[in-house]
């Protein structure tokens, strides 16, 4: 399986989300690559789905990608 490209124009870089859009209830999605391309989705790279902002009066969720788990995982909190 090939890697899939970001969908923004003039980045070639490897998606890492999909980015969808609710317009029924004025939503963003931004979650884990999805299986395969959908065609009203967009892949996103790792730089320009942390970039990603809703259109203005929309609210955003966000489900945490692999790369910000993996962080976690490798810094985990240190208690107080």
């Amino acid at each position: 399986m090939s890697a899939r490209a970001c969908t923004r124009i003039s980045c070639s870089d490897e998606a890492v989300a999909t980015l969808t859009f609710s317009y029924a209830d004025s939503m963003a999605v931004l979650g884990p690559l999805a299986g395969t391309h959908e065609p009203h989705s967009y892949d996103l790279c790792d730089r320009h789905a942390r970039l990603t902002t809703p259109p203005q009066g929309w609210q955003m969720i966000r489900h945490r990608l692999k790369a910000e788990a993996d962080v976690a995982e490798d810094h985990p909190a240190v208690p107080h």
